[in-house]
């Protein structure tokens, strides 16, 4: 099987696109995802090639557009909701925590709630306090809610198509820093499953955990960490519930360090959550050093470009950290 070059937002794009056309129940509704092609053009020229009956526009009411997206699912159909930004899930966090999750349980698994959620998440584009956060520990929180989050074009589109093929709600979180980046994905039908993590580096000296626009971050570390001698694994998550913990445990086992590097802010993060699931296994007599976990300041996203880049992890900050586990 070959491959082509194409943008995170083109693989996200393609993978609507033939699962659309593989499956008629599969439709996609949201804010300006028609004529205007969504808030990042992710939905390019779907409204033409589709129609207004499977590219639906919406009011601005989340949790009206989500509600009509759990009730279409309960009866057969496979609906893709996107909302704008990540921050506007807390408009429609009923229908993400006490809805679409739990329906299938509290039916007795009479009715399954087959449908993705795709937002745009994260920072480092200028865009503020209320348009620019991480909120995936809050969404893995809920029993029955799987969390998705891709690095790579190629990620993005096998993941997402497995995310509409799922029998249960999905939450796909893409990252805006990443829309425009390039990389080759496979020519032709393809899937990635869901809860299986991707080493995008191997290594002996030190395990990195991390996940979206990070691993992008600390492949950059790892090279820079590379002429100094030191080999550092990189792990990408993919999926944060299910997480892929057997990987994360087998690579600490083998390099005896880890740092976990997330955006979303320390505190509550998930990167508590990695750390303990290494503590509670074998791998934690396998550790050297303390478990550190890099992430962004406990402060809201600033504005301020300077600001903003001081408070969310980058490079260097992921060098230090490694640097420090070590030393």
């Amino acid at each position: 099987m070959g491959k082509i070059e194409m943008t995170y937002k083109e693989a996200i794009r393609e993978a609507l696109a033939e699962e659309m056309e593989r499956d008629e129940n599969v439709y996609m509704l949201g804010e300006d995802i028609g004529i205007y092609k969504g808030a990042f053009g992710v939905s390019g020229d779907l409204y033409d090639r589709f129609g207004p009956e499977r590219i639906m526009e919406t009011p601005i009411s989340e949790t009206g557009f989500m509600g009509a997206a759990i009730g279409s699912a309960m009866t057969g159909m496979r609906p893709i909701a996107e909302i704008m930004f990540s921050d506007f899930l807390c408009v429609c966090y009923d229908m993400l925590v006490n809805q679409a999750p739990k329906l299938r349980y509290m039916l007795g698994g009479n009715h399954s709630v087959p449908m993705v959620m795709r937002t745009a998440s994260g920072g480092g584009t200028g865009a503020a306090a209320q348009h620019s956060q991480s909120l995936e520990a809050l969404l893995c929180h809920t029993p029955g809610l799987k969390v998705v989050i891709p690095s790579t074009p190629e990620d993005a589109k096998g993941l997402l198509k497995s995310s509409i093929r799922d029998n249960n709600p999905v939450m796909f979180l893409e990252q805006k820093l990443l829309y425009n980046t390039k990389g080759l994905v496979p020519e032709g039908e393809y899937t990635i499953p869901l809860g299986v993590a991707d080493i995008k580096k191997e290594g002996s000296d030190c395990t990195i955990v991390t996940y979206g626009r990070m691993v992008h971050f600390c492949l950059g570390a790892a090279e820079k960490l590379a002429a100094e001698g030191i080999n550092v694994e990189v792990i990408d998550l993919r999926t944060l519930y299910p997480m892929d913990k057997p990987c994360i445990i087998e690579s600490v086992k083998k390099t005896k360090h880890c740092i976990i590097v997330h955006e979303a802010v320390k505190t509550g993060g998930l990167g508590g959550e990695i750390a303990a699931t290494i503590t509670e296994s074998e791998a934690f007599n396998y550790l050297d050093a303390p478990i550190i976990r890099l992430a962004s300041e406990d402060v809201p996203v600033p504005f301020c470009p300077i600001l903003e880049k001081g408070v969310l992890p980058d490079e260097d900050k992921i060098i230090a950290a490694v640097k420090k586990t070590l030393a």
